[in-house]
């Protein structure tokens, strides 16, 4: 099964036991950003905020997305992420052996779709 993207399954579950509810993950696949309609509302009004604008550096770019605002009152919040993420990330042969009480995968795309529960099924 692929990777989904985004935070681990492992951290998923934990997340879910902290919080004690059910997490329903749902991912567009690659390449189809364009009908996520979330980001589509919003990038194309970042687009506009950065159009004519000369992005010479990196802090010049995230100024410009931070000042994105509309009238109906979407404002952008963005930073930059300065850490190194470990590629590849594999779960634990202990986690692997009980992650299926805790992952129910939708039928359709179910390595994009699916649940986690720390209570379990």
């Amino acid at each position: 099964m692929p990777h989904a993207p985004g935070a681990s399954r492992k951290t998923l579950v934990a997340l879910s036991r902290r919080l004690g509810v059910r997490l329903r993950i749902a991912h567009y696949p690659p390449y189809t950003s364009k009908w996520h309609p979330i980001e589509h509302r919003l990038f194309s009004q970042v687009e506009r905020r950065l159009r004519g604008q000369i992005l010479d550096t990196h802090e010049t770019a995230l100024k410009a997305v931070q000042r994105t605002t509309t009238d109906t009152g979407l404002r952008v919040s963005a930073c930059f992420l300065d850490r190194v993420y470990e590629a590849g990330r594999k779960c634990s042969e202990t986690f692997r052996a009980i992650k299926d009480q805790f992952i129910r995968h939708d039928e359709a795309l179910g390595a994009w779709n699916y649940v986690v529960d720390a209570n379990g099924f």
